[in-house]
């Protein structure tokens, strides 16, 4: 094995990070292992990890479970095509995933990631619209400031401003974008809050596919928490006028705001659910896209008659065992006083920012805690000393936030919220 040097320089000189230049200056952690909630460099330094690497390792690091049960999987086959055969860890996955999602939801159709999830429920969408005799309903009506993903379709109902619009406008379908609910969580929503989809539902008659949205917590837009009363006024508004609702969960999926789902807040039921990364407590990318009985017999009897998309790895067997397993160990646990707990100790840990000049808002929802600033976060000399407070913290833009795996102990989320005060106060 080489030196961990000439490993580096190979890291510095060819791999683009996310979001990140090649040439950046940025500092990157070489990991050699993880356990539990800790990250342990090749320095011998231990981080803990505030972030669940990016909000998926929900049992925590080398869960023996899950380690157990792809042992076995490995010993029968580690993939297998989805064209025309099946397996048991997929049966039991759909089985369990339509178990614990709203009723209505019938069907799965499994793909690679949490972006390639959106973009399935978008071509479920249209296509659905097609075999209705409505071809002209293409477009999608999304929130400003929301993020759905990386890839062109999810993309595109991304924020057109801290999207990536700027870069891709030209090559990307022209979407209708409304400003997010500023009615707060655990707050009733007005008419004047529900005024601007209104507006567009009225405005783009005819021609909408569907409202996309992420129920109740924006991501990766803002980390933005909204009221329950918009997101069941919504489900009414897109009845109403005849459009189908996506609620993609890719994020809020699996307990992390406090309810297994965060559609369960508002007691609303989707016609298309996405889910993706805690789906398979961060071992394997495996993502989902539900959707209701009346979606999938259109589309199956309607032109072609068949849905038009095909992962290779569709429903992984690896994946698939991760996934069913990381659920059944949800399941079991009480992670709902975990959560709870969690929350407590995020509002306890994090108050005292509420009293620093360069905060803006703190806010706090289930295993999700975020400060948000009054300016961006300097990446290149902030990360390095969270990670000298042995804790791994990953700002964006200007909001600090926390989403721990619900394993962590309470000393050890009393050490990020202690390091996310001592550094923020020191900016």
């Amino acid at each position: 094995m080489q030196n961990l040097e000439n490993l580096l320089k190979i890291d510095r000189d060819s791999i683009w990070h996310p979001y990140t230049a090649l040439a950046s200056e940025l500092p990157v952690y070489h990991v050699d292992s993880a356990d539990g909630v800790r990250l342990k460099l090749s320095d011998g330094r231990e981080l803990i990890d505030g972030m669940s690497s990016w909000w998926s390792v929900i049992h925590g690091y080398n869960q023996p479970e899950i380690n157990k049960a792809l042992e076995q999987q490995l010993k029968s086959m580690a993939h297998v095509m989805f064209g025309g055969l099946t397996h048991t860890p997929a049966i039991e996955l759909t089985e369990q995933l339509l178990a614990i999602t709203p009723e209505a939801l019938d069907a799965v159709f499994y793909s690679d990631s949490g972006s390639v999830s959106v973009e399935v429920a978008m071509k479920m969408a249209i296509q659905y619209w097609q075999a209705k005799g409505a071809p002209q309903r293409q477009k999608f009506i999304s929130l400003r400031h929301a993020y759905h993903g990386d890839t062109f379709g999810a993309m595109s109902v991304c924020d057109p401003e801290t999207g990536m619009h700027s870069l891709f406008a030209d090559a990307m379908p022209k979407q209708v974008f409304i400003e997010q609910p500023q009615c707060r969580f655990g707050e009733a929503c007005t008419e004047e809050d529900m005024a601007p989809l209104k507006q567009a539902l009225i405005g783009q008659s005819g021609h909408v596919a569907a409202l996309i949205m992420e129920p109740i917590v924006q991501g990766a837009g803002g980390m933005w928490f909204y009221s329950a009363d918009y997101l069941k006024q919504a489900r009414e508004l897109c009845s109403e006028h005849n459009v189908l609702l996506i609620l993609d969960e890719v994020a809020t999926g699996f307990g992390r705001t406090g309810k297994l789902f965060a559609c369960e807040h508002a007691d609303v039921v989707p016609d298309i659910m996405c889910v993706g990364k805690a789906l398979t407590g961060g071992y394997l990318s495996l993502a989902a896209t539900l959707s209701s009985k009346e979606i999938h017999q259109t589309i199956d009897n309607g032109d072609p008659g068949v849905f038009m998309h095909g992962p290779t790895f569709m429903a992984n067997p690896l994946a698939c065992t991760a996934a069913l397993t990381s659920i059944r160990i949800l399941l079991a646990s009480n992670w709902q006083e975990n959560i709870r707990r969690i929350q407590q100790g995020l509002e306890q840990g994090l108050q005292p920012c509420k009293e620093l000049t360069q905060v803006s808002d703190v806010r706090v929802l289930g295993g999700i805690g975020v400060v948000e600033l009054n300016e961006p976060v300097d990446m290149k000399t902030t990360i390095p000393q969270f990670v000298e407070a042995g804790v791994w913290v990953r700002p964006f833009g200007k909001l600090v936030y926390l989403m721990p795996p619900y394993i962590i102990e309470d000393n050890d989320l009393k050490l990020l919220t202690d390091a996310i005060v001592k550094i923020i106060s020191a900016l």
